[in-house]
């Protein structure tokens, strides 16, 4: 008898006996960088890093923001594309732009795999970052200048007169540059930048929400006006009420897809 040839009935249920370990053995389906980098993207609209209607930046800048080539650039593009999360406009002002938010099974089961198996990493870098604001802001309110002042108030100012999401986010993020330059360490600057780009998974924007914002327009000018003062306590303090913005917005969207995964046995499935 080959090995291909006919064998008796029943004979799947006596390997099933001899072999009980055969279908957790099976071969498992690794997910390419594409994919992965995919799901980072469902995640970010989800927490408002993209919002419907946005440009995403171009394939090259996409590559050096995320450090991968711009074939996995290319597929995870692709891969939102065929699922309807972006759209390709040709011509003058065309690009790629984001086409809906992530509120679908498919965009929740892809969030799940992007957030739930990193979060106690990513919790770890939340803790980081409220540790290191905190000081980022004290020493600003220590050694700032009357140039630092200038901007600091400018930067403000600004974030305050944002008409719609985009400008928004350059504002916030010339809010924190302003109040990290005023401590004067190059290294205080690098170090925020890295941490803002982790907790964003990449892609150096903060998670946004109009009450978010609502929130910073309060929580801004306060902490300009600590600083400014020279109360370096009190800088620190708003700092971390500011910075528990993201925490929050992350830990909510955690909560809700961990909820769901663990009423999902198909889901608790891929966890495992």
């Amino acid at each position: 008898m080959s090995e291909t040839g006919d064998s008796p009935a029943g004979s799947g249920h006596e390997q099933a006996a001899i072999d009980p370990f055969g279908q957790l053995l099976s071969p498992l389906t690794l997910r390419t960088a594409g994919e992965r980098i995919a799901e980072r993207f469902v995640t970010a609209i989800a927490l408002g890093e993209f919002v419907p209607g946005q440009q995403l930046p171009s394939e090259r800048e996409l590559a050096a923001t995320l450090e991968v080539s711009r074939t996995t650039v290319r597929e995870a593009l692709q891969r939102l594309h065929a699922a309807g999360y972006v759209t390709t406009r040709r011509g003058r002002g065309g690009g790629t732009f984001v086409q809906t938010d992530a509120g679908t099974a498919e965009s929740e089961e892809m969030i799940r795999r992007t957030l739930l198996p990193a979060w106690d990493e990513l919790s770890e870098v939340l803790d980081f970052r409220q540790l290191v604001e905190q000081q980022i802001a004290r020493t600003a309110a220590e050694r700032r200048d009357d140039d630092d002042i200038k901007v600091i108030r400018e930067a403000v100012a600004a974030y305050e007169q944002a008409g719609n999401r985009e400008e928004s986010r350059l504002a916030d993020s010339a809010v924190h540059l302003s109040v990290v330059q005023a401590a004067h360490n190059s290294r205080l600057t690098e170090l925020s930048a890295q941490i803002r780009r982790e907790v964003s998974f990449g892609f150096n924007a903060e998670p946004y929400s109009p009450d978010a914002r609502r929130r910073a327009l309060h929580q801004h000018p306060e902490l300009a006006e600590a600083i400014i003062a020279g109360d370096p306590e009190t800088a620190a303090r708003v700092a971390a009420q500011h910075f528990s913005l993201t925490q929050d917005m992350l830990r909510e969207l955690h909560a809700r897809i961990r909820v769901r995964s663990e009423g999902d046995p198909h889901a608790r499935s891929h966890d495992q």
